[in-house]
């Protein structure tokens, strides 16, 4: 090659080096929420960490699931259930509670962020190093999730079945906007109580009492 041809590809290298610095990492992109898009779970890990402000979720299926903001109200009452559950878990120090930003990889491969949730102690501390290190992969032994008028009531049931199959205990479906909570345990028809003033975490969040007052008397139903 002669001495002008070495020069020259040299100078491309160069170049193309610095376009490859100069490029993003990631690009944005406008997506329906209806789209059907299947990820792997490593590219679905990947896109959480180049997107760590937008809410994802992956179904067993791949389905890559984009979850919008909730209202700014429901934001409050979930402000409201994480304060009371963080009162009770420091008084009850068995285990560890996690808000709607922690996401888990489920058994049967979906990566779920419930609004509220709770794993024992004993089973936290059987994960290695690995299974916790990014989204856990373990099922919550308790979770709530809080609709929001955007939300689909058929899509959450769903998912509250799909906790209890990959290993809850105990799972809260919280509707203000029908005043409803519907408790999902293991074995059981899910029981609905309308309008009531507290729920009992039972024998899985022991001694806990949700008080439900500050959610459903401040609905903008009502």
């Amino acid at each position: 090659m002669s001495v002008a041809a070495e020069q020259e590809l040299l100078c491309l290298n160069k170049l193309e080096s610095s376009l490859e610095n100069d490029l993003p990492q990631s690009w944005p992109i406008i997506c329906p929420l209806d789209a059907q898009i299947k990820v792997s779970l490593s590219d679905f890990q990947r896109l959480c960490s180049l997107n760590q402000e937008t809410r994802l979720e992956r179904s067993a299926e791949g389905d890559l699931i984009l979850m919008p903001p909730c209202a700014s109200e429901t934001g409050g009452w979930n402000q409201e259930i994480s304060g009371q559950l963080y009162l009770w878990s420091k008084n009850h120090p068995i285990g560890k509670l996690f808000d709607s930003s922690a996401g888990f990889i489920l058994p049967n491969g979906a990566c779920r962020s419930p609004d509220s949730s709770w794993i024992s102690i004993e089973r936290w501390t059987s994960l290695s190093g690995t299974d916790r290190a990014g989204f856990a992969r373990i099922c919550p032994d308790f979770v709530i999730e809080l609709r929001s008028p955007s939300d689909s009531l058929t899509t959450l049931q769903s998912k509250m079945q799909e906790y209890l199959a990959n290993g809850s205990k105990l799972g809260w479906l919280i509707d203000p906007s029908t005043k409803t909570v519907t408790i999902y345990r293991p074995g059981q028809v899910p029981e609905s109580q309308m309008n009531p003033q507290e729920i009992s975490g039972e024998s899985v969040l022991e001694d806990f009492k949700l008080d439900l007052n500050n959610i459903f008397t401040s609905s903008s139903s009502s």
